[in-house]
């Protein structure tokens, strides 16, 4: 049908290999890229921004970065909002201490000191692994939000605790704080996503994504054929923390506008894991999926009753929420373990051989 991939043949291994086997996989990329980069932004209302564009972008960057570390090296992390609290207050510090730093540099460099942490927290992957290690990044998320709350240095001494989002320009535009608009908050995430989507998507297709694999599969043979353990661990949670922490500065600077230390507590770090298990471990696109799908449920939850004439009220959707996400965790975790992503490679497989049945 419109997949059909009649003609488009394969001489070269190179050409076997390409991210697009398919034209049509371009030209749907394409239409995407069109619609985040022009039409959204052109006809999205300031509820629209607020409730689904900007963090649906956000929440898919921070399961890239754990999707890095858990599906495609397979070390189980459960601290992913403590590493989110690193590049926020990192990103904090750098803008009240250098002002005339650009706001979007602060956020791409916040990311390197939640590397840094994440490295120190990683070295327990030399020793231990599943279970364990989960323990282990548990322990972290425990300790970096307990520092977040006695470090007053961290906050600049505020009497609250808190951090506020000052207002900060790019070449003359407000960026954040509360003079910026949610369309140019919109197009600084969504470049910053794109750019390391782009990265993570060279990694995982080369040297690195294979090295994080074998380690995945099976790290004593990985280690057998020469592959460095340690190098392949912590260089996963470095690329894993830097990308989360990055997550973490645009969580606060381009949505939420303040943060308290409680904001980065566990349940942002299940909501995330949520996400990347819906979507499918091992894959760039289910982080996506499954961030449409976790951000959007609730808002769908919340008009559906009044399409419909129902009376209900927030708690009523809020208990429905939980309850359809956890069913959903059940469900792709026994039935299609590979989530949103794999569904997808099904039905663009049915699309391409259409109308055959095999």
């Amino acid at each position: 049908m419109f997949y059909r991939a009649a003609g488009q043949f394969k001489t070269s291994y190179r050409a076997d290999q390409a991210l697009f086997p398919v034209r049509q996989d371009a030209m749907l990329l394409g239409f995407i890229l069109i619609l985040a980069w022009v039409v959204f932004p052109l006809t999205a209302s300031e509820f629209a921004f607020q409730t689904l564009l900007i963090p649906i972008l956000i929440y898919s960057l921070a399961a890239l970065g754990l999707n890095i570390l858990t599906g495609y090296a397979g070390q189980l992390s459960l601290g992913t909002a403590a590493f989110m609290g690193v590049g926020a207050y990192a990103c904090y510090k750098m803008v009240t201490l250098m002002p005339w730093m650009s706001p979007v540099v602060a956020i791409l460099l916040s990311g390197v000191f939640s590397a840094g942490i994440g490295v120190v927290f990683g070295i327990p992957s030399l020793r231990i692994k599943g279970f364990y290690l989960a323990i282990a990044t548990l322990a972290a998320q425990f300790f970096l939000v307990w520092l977040f709350e006695k470090w007053a240095w961290l906050y600049n001494y505020n009497a609250s605790g808190a951090i506020q989002v000052p207002n900060l320009q790019s070449f003359g535009v407000y960026v954040s704080g509360p003079q910026a608009t949610s369309m140019v908050q919109y197009y600084v995430v969504l470049a910053v996503v794109t750019l390391l989507t782009w990265v993570c998507i060279n990694l995982t297709r080369g040297t690195t994504g294979r090295i994080w694999k074998a380690t995945r599969d099976m790290d004593f043979a990985a280690e057998l054929i020469g592959i460095n353990l340690m190098k392949s661990k912590l260089g996963a949670f470095a690329v894993s923390s830097y990308i989360v922490g990055v997550a973490g500065a645009l969580f606060v600077f381009m949505w939420r506008g303040a943060a308290e230390p409680n904001l980065f507590d566990v349940p942002l770090s299940f909501r995330i894991l949520f996400i990347a298990i819906i979507g499918g471990l091992g894959s760039i696109l289910g982080n996506y999926l499954g961030a449409i799908l976790i951000v959007g449920l609730p808002v769908i939850l919340g008009v559906l009753p009044e399409v419909l004439g129902m009376q209900t009220d927030s708690a009523l959707a809020e208990h429905l929420n939980t309850m359809i996400v956890g069913a959903l965790i059940i469900f792709f975790l026994i039935v299609e373990p590979h989530g949103l992503a794999q569904l997808w490679r099904l039905i663009r497989e049915k699309l391409v051989i259409w109308p055959f049945p095999h």
